[in-house]
């Protein structure tokens, strides 16, 4: 399985492996990470699953839609590596794939 290093809010790096096929937010969720909320499940439409992921993933990452570019601007910690994790089908090509739970607004 993929493996995926989460970054909690105090610094603290987690490495978990994800399931092919789901999003980097509910593999992060199913690990039982609660700093991340995900509060629409993943519907991109709160911005709750925000997370800043490390740049050598920046090339293998699907372009930013229009609405997680709106949601992420209603963040003060948007960051130039900001995402919204609910957007981020999770697999091999991801394997090792580093992400900083942003810190909540």
């Amino acid at each position: 399985m993929p493996q995926l290093i989460v970054v909690t809010r105090d610094g603290t790096e987690h490495v978990i492996e994800g399931e092919t096929g789901l999003s980097v937010m509910e593999v992060i969720r199913d690990a039982g990470f609660d700093e991340l909320l995900a509060l629409c499940g993943g519907c991109c439409s709160c911005a709750t699953c925000h997370v800043q992921v490390d740049e050598a993933f920046a090339g293998a990452l699907p372009a930013i839609s229009v609405d997680e570019d709106d949601l992420l601007d209603s963040s003060s910690h948007r960051a130039a590596t900001s995402r919204l994790s609910c957007q981020l089908p999770f697999g091999p090509a991801l394997d090792g794939l580093k992400v900083r739970i942003a810190p909540e607004d």
